[in-house]
């Protein structure tokens, strides 16, 4: 494979939310006691009247970016996934998704590759969490480009969005000129054996092992899903119809995240075998990201070999 340039997600929505402000005055950025981590820093220096500083109460960021959208305004509030998901579910569930506010959840740290900060910080349900709530959607991006691409996209759609993205420096291997688009598949390899299904880090761990499977004969019909929810049924149904296969790779808990939405539409659609590779019912620990990949069986080996077992059932 390419070398390519390693960067990190997160500075794809700085990047992006930077973009934004220049582009629409109706743009306000939140953020709670993380504008670095967030990479918020650039937008807050050259944006200062649209930029608000809540301090550690995401509960009250949650509800002063619900009200600012009552003026007009497109809030992207700011903070690690697992602060902008379960500490402040009530919130976003009472003033943000049941109100049917235009606010933009923007989460970084997602995962185990939040890596040193442990269990506590390494949230492994918020897919779960925000696919459930009515109307809300969920992205899952995959490299800086495509975050980034997201981050702008997401200010021209009128509703909730849940954007989840990460702290490591990983492969940016996307167009950086492609349109992001809301519940769209992006086709990555074509393959006859079996359809991969693969979001955020997981998609560059799955063309890794893509192309390890390739040199013994195994062809993956690869598929990047960023986004989990509208989750795109198309796309989806013509690979299987094809394979008859599938497995599915993320970097969170098997139960609630993108294989579940896939099992699902499979079962009323297309019953089809499908082996899962994701957190298996446990929490994080502290350690290097690519160290806690290869523990919890997320890498792209992992990848391989539940390919090769899937296989096995064909």
């Amino acid at each position: 494979m390419e070398n390519f340039e390693l960067k990190d997600t997160r500075s794809g929505f700085g990047q992006g939310l930077l973009e934004l402000g220049h582009e629409n005055p109706d743009v306000i950025g939140l953020c709670a006691d993380l504008t670095g981590s967030l990479k918020m820093d650039a937008f807050e220096k050259q944006f200062p009247e649209r930029f608000i500083q809540v301090g550690i109460a995401e509960a009250n960021m949650m509800g002063i970016a619900a009200g600012l959208t009552i003026g007009g305004k497109i809030p992207f509030t700011g903070t690690f996934a697992n602060f902008s998901t379960g500490r402040v579910y009530d919130q976003i569930r009472q003033s943000i998704a049941y109100s049917k506010k235009n606010v933009k959840i923007c989460a970084s740290h997602a995962g185990i590759t939040l890596g040193e900060d442990g269990a506590t910080h390494q949230i492994l349900e918020d897919i779960g969490l925000m696919k459930m709530l009515p109307g809300m959607v969920v992205i899952n991006t995959c490299d800086f480009n495509q975050t980034k691409a997201a981050t702008k996209k997401i200010a021209e759609y009128y509703g909730p969005v849940y954007l989840r993205f990460g702290r490591p420096k990983v492969p940016n291997f996307t167009d950086p000129n492609k349109e992001f688009e809301i519940g769209k598949g992006i086709q990555l390899r074509t393959g006859n054996d079996l359809s991969l299904f693969a979001t955020g880090h997981m998609v560059w761990e799955s063309l890794k092992a893509c192309d390890n499977l390739q040199k013994e004969g195994i062809s993956i019909d690869l598929i990047n899903i960023p986004t989990i929810k509208p989750l795109d049924k198309e796309i989806i149904l013509d690979s299987v119809n094809k394979t008859k296969l599938v497995v599915t790779a993320e970097e969170h808990q098997k139960l609630g995240g993108l294989g579940g939405s896939v099992s699902q539409l499979l079962s009323e659609e297309m019953p089809t075998f499908i082996e899962m590779v994701a957190v298996e019912d446990s929490f994080g620990e502290s350690g290097k990201p690519n160290e806690l990949l290869k523990k919890y069986k997320l890498d792209s080996k992992s990848i391989e070999n539940a390919c090769k077992r899937a296989l096995e059932k064909k």
